[in-house]
């Protein structure tokens, strides 16, 4: 047998392997019927979209009062050119009823608006507890739209307003040294499956925007999200063409459409659009994860996330001391993104 035709069937016996093996210990999460394995096993496969999905749940939350800027957080079903099913913006503890929900720093929907870090206290926010023994840790947390967090592959923290308007967020854990933080983070689309958005909200508004994201967190432990951590993505849109996703190793190269806002480019696709989209791996809330092969995360500054006059953020100059804001290589068409990072 020829040393190279030996290598392929050694590769195919192991993938049948970990696959059987990841099914018996009902461990693999599967998109659809597909299996999504870590990074170190199997390499990603891209699954393309075209259009719109069709809505399965009209609403994920609801504001008791009347604000600004609230936006539906509807969730859709979409189904790739190879028969995978893709649940878009993305398959969220928010949408399965997980918790437990984030405690709110700054809400306009609970009418908690702290002026400035002197009136916030943390008091009252439950500790979840990942190790008896550890110690206690206290974060401030804005996502733009949605996150959800796990420490070491416990949920410890789920957005409670997975749209808008914009809210920030307190969060406790006990835990001991080393630990995993790892974030699944969602720039939810109103044009489901096509990535976009109005933007701004009004009759003059584009209906047809691409939105952008955005992840900063500040620990007391000393912890802050910065290029130090680990950020992939896994829902890329609005495309003219998914030939504008390029894969270099397990990097998902969209720079020639520009980065951030507002030099990134407006396709004129609209409900023609493509997507690109990639299985999100069985484990990658586990400190065992190997993300060793994924791409830095990317540091954007606050004109590029767009928040400088957003009071969830702006009033607590000193609760995110020392953070960046991050997402991965795009921050305008990456709307699916996981952030790790192992803190020792």
């Amino acid at each position: 047998m020829k040393p190279r035709a030996q290598s392929r069937i050694s590769v195919l016996r192991n993938t049948v392997l970990v696959l059987a093996g990841c099914a018996a210990a009902a461990g693999c999460q599967t998109q659809g019927g597909s299996m999504a394995l870590d990074p170190d096993t199997t390499s990603y496969k891209r699954m393309v979209t075209q259009g719109p999905a069709r809505t399965i749940v009209e609403n994920l939350y609801r504001c008791p009062v009347k604000v600004g800027n609230h936006r539906i957080s509807a969730v859709g079903q979409i189904t790739a050119t190879d028969g995978t099913v893709i649940t878009v913006p993305a398959a969220t503890a928010a949408q399965k009823g997980l918790g437990p929900k984030s405690a709110d720093l700054y809400n306009e929907c609970a009418q908690l608006t702290p002026k400035s870090s002197a009136e916030v206290s943390t008091a009252n926010v439950p500790v979840i507890e990942v190790d008896a023994d550890g110690e206690v840790i206290t974060g401030f947390i804005v996502a733009d739209n949605y996150y959800e967090m796990y420490v070491n592959g416990k949920l410890v923290s789920v957005d409670n307003t997975p749209y808008t308007p914009f809210n920030s967020a307190i969060v406790k854990f006990k835990v001991k040294r080393p630990y995993t933080l790892a974030f699944l983070l969602v720039d939810w689309d109103e044009h489901l499956g096509l990535g976009m958005e109005q933007f701004p909200l009004g009759p003059k508004g584009n209906p047809w925007y691409p939105g952008d994201g955005g992840l900063i967190a500040r620990f007391s432990d000393g912890t802050v999200t910065d290029s130090n951590w680990k950020a992939q993505s896994f829902y890329i849109a609005p495309l003219n063409d998914p030939k504008e996703v390029v894969e270099t190793g397990n990097l998902h190269d969209t720079t020639p459409l520009g980065r951030v806002h507002p030099v990134a480019k407006k396709p004129d696709c609209k409900d023609k659009c493509y997507a690109v989209h990639y299985p999100i791996p069985a484990s990658w809330q586990s400190p065992r994860f190997n993300d060793s092969k994924w791409p830095r995360a990317y540091e954007y500054t606050d004109t590029d996330i767009g928040v400088r006059n957003l009071p969830a953020y702006t009033r607590y100059p000193e609760l995110f001391e020392g953070a960046r804001w991050i997402w991965s290589l795009n921050l305008v068409f990456d709307n699916v993104v996981i952030a790790r990072k192992t803190v020792r």
